[in-house]
């Protein structure tokens, strides 16, 4: 959370029904992402970053290999996130 500019931005283009698809600022997202680590067991891998020409931008593929804890569900996915930053701090993150 120290990375999020306290206007910063998580979009979710593709959020199932009935899930937020956006959060505005730091506390919003930080509430709903807190509960994240309690519900699953999750380790990111394959990170390959891509580096534009504006410095103020990464994109970013990566996979998740887990399980949601309580049901011991399955919760492998495949994510490109577009992350922008100012002065160090993200601004916007769409997770695709």
């Amino acid at each position: 959370m120290n990375l999020w500019a306290e206007d910063g931005v998580l979009e979710f283009p593709y959020a199932p029904k009935g899930y937020p698809d956006m959060m505005e600022g730091k506390a919003d997202i930080y509430d709903y992402m807190k509960s994240f680590p309690k519900n699953f067991e999750v380790e990111f891998t394959d990170l390959i970053f891509h580096i534009p020409v504006d410095p103020e931008l990464v994109i970013a593929e990566l996979n998740s290999v887990g399980k949601q804890r309580e049901t011991g569900n399955p919760y492998n996915q495949t994510y490109i996130s577009v992350v922008e930053t100012k002065d160090g701090f993200i601004t916007r993150y769409k997770d695709y």
